[in-house]
């Protein structure tokens, strides 16, 4: 296992979110800060995407994937970020943000496969899949479901820690978590359950406890990297490292400062993550490490 050094200082306002993102955050379907809305139709439901222009680097693009109770909302900061390099796209799964929602609450292999219809929408090509929280696992499971559609992986903050795979177990670390989190993501986050509706955030949460994330860490071919924050009870020190261990091909890196919303509160420090993974230098590779 090796943890990668991130290519340029850290800022002091890592796990900072300001007025400024929070209006950036609830912006859509009008466009702001690059950021642009549309639907497509995927598997019969009218599917919402936040999406960045393309900025002609030829780099692969990349697509953001959010968690249980939440949308494209808090990982607007994070594609504004990568927006100068790459294509960003930030699709709501079924249910979440702007995206219909079905009768029932989808559970892990039904997102993936949904996201893996959604990049078939796009005709895109091997993309670079980073999710947060419940969408790394949907990003696992796509990786090791859809290996053909994913160039590499980003898992920030994966869901969910064996030694604590109940539904007790993680609202008691999310709980926890909420006194270490940027006040100002609240707003977003009642907002994304209201769009959800409590019930579906509910029914994802046992979904999440149930799925074993394991059996699709170790079938995961690309090149990955693990972000975690420092200070994030969600995923502790332990799970992150058995995380790693368990991929094939995989780095981590820690953000020092933030908690598990680091996709949300450090952008550039995930970012710089991103771009790493993508862009390799000869000494820097993503190197294979033996399972334990």
């Amino acid at each position: 296992m090796r943890t990668s050094p991130l290519r340029r200082p850290l800022p002091t306002a890592a796990g900072r979110f300001g007025p400024a993102e929070l209006r950036l955050a609830l912006a859509a379907p009008r466009p702001a800060a690059g950021l642009t809305s549309e639907w497509r139709l995927v598997d019969g439901l009218r599917t919402h995407t936040r999406r960045s222009a393309d900025p002609g680097t030829g780099a692969p693009p990349v697509v953001l994937v959010h968690g249980l109770a939440v949308s494209h909302r808090y990982l607007t900061p994070l594609a504004v970020a990568l927006a100068d390099t790459h294509p960003v796209y930030v699709p709501d799964l079924p249910g979440f943000g702007l995206t219909e929602r079905p009768g029932s609450a989808y559970d892990v292999p039904r997102h993936a496969d949904h996201l893996a219809a959604w990049l078939a929408a796009y005709r895109m090509p091997p993309v670079c899949v980073l999710g947060h929280s419940f969408g790394a696992e949907v990003a696992a499971a796509l990786a090791a479901r859809h290996p053909e559609v994913v160039r590499a992986v980003v898992l920030a903050g994966p869901t969910s820690d064996p030694v604590a795979r109940s539904r007790r177990g993680q609202i008691g670390r999310w709980l926890v978590d909420t006194l270490r989190e940027a006040p100002l993501q609240a707003p977003i986050l009642l907002r994304d359950v209201w769009d959800a509706r409590p019930w579906r955030v509910s029914a994802t949460l046992t979904h999440s406890v149930r799925n074993a994330i394991e059996a699709d860490l170790v079938r995961i071919a690309a090149p990955t990297v693990v972000v975690t924050g420092s200070r994030d009870p969600v995923v502790p020190a332990g799970w992150r490292s058995q995380a790693v261990r368990l991929v094939p091909h995989a780095r981590d890196v820690v953000v020092p400062g933030a908690a598990h919303n680091v996709a949300t509160t450090a952008p550039a420090q995930v970012a710089d993550a991103v771009r790493l993974l993508l862009t390799p230098t000869s000494d820097e590779q993503v190197t294979p490490h033996a399972h334990r």
